[in-house]
C-alpha cells in the first residue's frame, strides 16, 4: 500500500489516514467488535477532517479528489477496522453517491453538506429477504397518491439502518417492468409508517450495524423521489459499480492488517529457541502474502485510475474486486493459522480479521458474479 507512483497529495492523504487509524481505530477495533455497536461519533470526527467528502465536489460540501483517493481511504480504514470502513462506505459511496449523481439541486443542497460533515448519517436500502443479486425480485412497492408516494414492504440486511437519519430506498413503481420499474426514494427516519428492527447478529463485522426496515403505508413526498420514476435504479448502477473498487480496497486493507499481525506474531513467538519467523515456511508464507496483496493493490489502483481518467473501468473493477477480496480472505486465514492458539482467542486481532473478511467476497457482487462479468467481456 506504499505505491511509489502515487502523487504527493495522495501520499499525504494516506499518511494522515494511517496516523488516524493507528491512534483512533486500531486500539478500539476489537472492543467495538465485541460490543456490536458502531461508534457513530466517528462520522462527525471523520467529517470534520474532510474525509467524508473525499471524491465529492466542493460545491456540495466535498473535499475533491477522485476514485484513487477514495480507494486509498477505504484501504487504510479497513486496515484498522473493516466494520468502520463499511459504515463510512455505505454512507458516502452508496447513499451519498446516489444523491450526488441523481439528486436535484434542492436535494443535494438540503442533504449532502450535512452528510459530508457527519451530522446526518445515511444508508442504502436495497436488499430484501428475496432480493439480492436478482434485482428484479424487489417486492417493496411505491404507489403514487396525489403529491406523495406510499411505500409498503421490507428491506433486510441494511447496513447503518439502526442509526441512519436518511435512507435511500429502492422500490418498485411499476412492478411488471422488473428492473426497469424500480425507483429510488429519499426517506427520512422520522417518516410515519417506517420502523427499524433491532440490530442483527452476524458472524463478523461486529461493529457494523445492520437491521430490517419495514414500511407500512409510509408516505414520501414526491420531491423526495431520487432520479427518474422508473429506471431510477438503472440510472444509479453506474455510480454503484464504483463499489467494486471500494470492495477491492477493503480486501487489500484487511489483508495488509493480516500480514502485519502475522509478521509481528511470528517475530515475537519463540519455539525451540528461535522466533517462528526463522522457519523457512513462515518466511515464505509472509512473502506470498505480501506478493499477492501487492498484486491486488495494483489491480485496485489501476481500476481507480481508469475511473479518474474517464475511461471504461467495468472489467478492471471486476478483476480487482474478485482478486483482492479472495486474496484478503486467504491472507486472513493464513494469519490466523500462523498466530495459532493466540490468534484464536477472542481478544486477538487475527480472529476478528478472519471473521470480517468473508463478507467482502459476497457484497457488491459475489466472486461468481465477477467471474461471469469478466467472462462476458472476454466474448466481446
Amino acid at each position: 500500500m506504499n505505491d511509489p507512483t502515487l502523487a504527493p497529495d495522495v501520499v499525504q492523504f494516506r499518511e494522515a489516514l494511517r496516523a488516524f487509524v493507528e491512534k483512533e481505530i486500531k486500539p478500539n477495533a476489537t472492543r467495538w467488535d465485541h460490543g456490536e455497536r458502531y461508534p457513530t461519533e466517528l462520522f462527525k470526527t471523520v467529517g470534520d477532517l474532510g474525509w467524508l467528502g473525499t471524491a465529492f465536489p466542493e460545491e456540495v460540501g466535498g473535499s475533491g479528489g477522485g476514485a484513487l483517493h477514495y480507494a486509498v481511504m477505504c484501504a487504510e480504514l479497513a486496515r484498522g477496522s473493516a466494520a468502520i470502513a463499511l459504515g463510512i462506505y455505505v454512507h458516502t459511496a452508496l447513499a451519498g453517491g446516489a444523491l450526488l449523481h441523481l439528486g436535484t439541486t434542492e436535494q443535494k443542497a438540503r442533504l449532502l453538506p450535512a452528510m459530508l460533515r457527519g451530522e446526518k448519517i445515511a444508508c442504502w436500502a436495497y436488499a430484501e429477504a428475496g432480493a439480492g443479486a436478482d434485482v428484479s425480485t424487489v417486492s417493496t412497492r411505491a404507489r403514487r397518491d396525489g403529491e406523495d408516494y406510499v411505500l409498503n414492504g421490507a428491506k433486510l440486511y441494511i447496513t447503518n439502518s439502526p442509526f441512519a437519519d436518511i435512507m435511500i430506498v429502492v422500490a418498485a413503481t411499476v412492478p411488471e417492468l422488473g428492473m426497469k420499474g424500480l425507483s429510488l426514494f429519499i426517506v427520512e427516519r422520522a417518516s410515519k409508517g417506517l420502523s427499524v428492527g433491532a440490530p442483527l447478529k452476524k458472524l463478523g463485522m461486529g461493529a457494523s450495524e445492520m437491521a430490517e426496515i419495514v414500511f407500512t403505508d409510509c408516505r414520501v413526498p414526491s420531491r423526495d423521489r431520487l432520479g427518474p420514476e422508473q429506471g431510477g435504479l438503472i440510472a444509479a448502477l453506474k455510480v454503484l459499480s464504483l463499489g467494486r473498487i471500494a470492495s477491492a480496497a477493503f480486501g487489500v486493507g484487511l489483508g495488509r492488517a493480516a500480514l502485519e499481525e502475522a509478521a509481528a506474531h511470528t517475530r515475537q513467538r519463540v519455539q525451540f529457541g528461535k522466533p517462528l519467523v526463522a522457519q523457512q515456511f513462515i518466511r515464505f508464507t509472509l512473502a506470498d502474502m505480501a506478493t499477492r496483496l501487492e498484486a491486488a493493490w495494483q489491480l485496485t489502483l489501476h481500476a481507480a485510475r481508469l475511473v479518474d481518467s474517464g475511461l471504461p473501468f467495468d472489467q478492471a473493477a471486476s478483476m480487482a474486486k474478485l482478486f483482492a477480496s479472495e486474496t484478503g480472505t486467504w491472507a486472513c486465514e493464513r494469519c490466523l493459522h500462523l498466530c495459532g492458539a493466540q490468534g484464536y482467542m477472542r481478544e486477538s486481532a487475527a480472529q476478528r480479521l478472519y471473521r470480517d473478511c468473508k463478507v467482502i467476497e459476497l457484497g457488491e457482487g459475489t466472486s461468481e458474479i465477477q467471474r461471469e462479468m469478466i467472462a462476458r467481456n472476454l466474448e466481446k
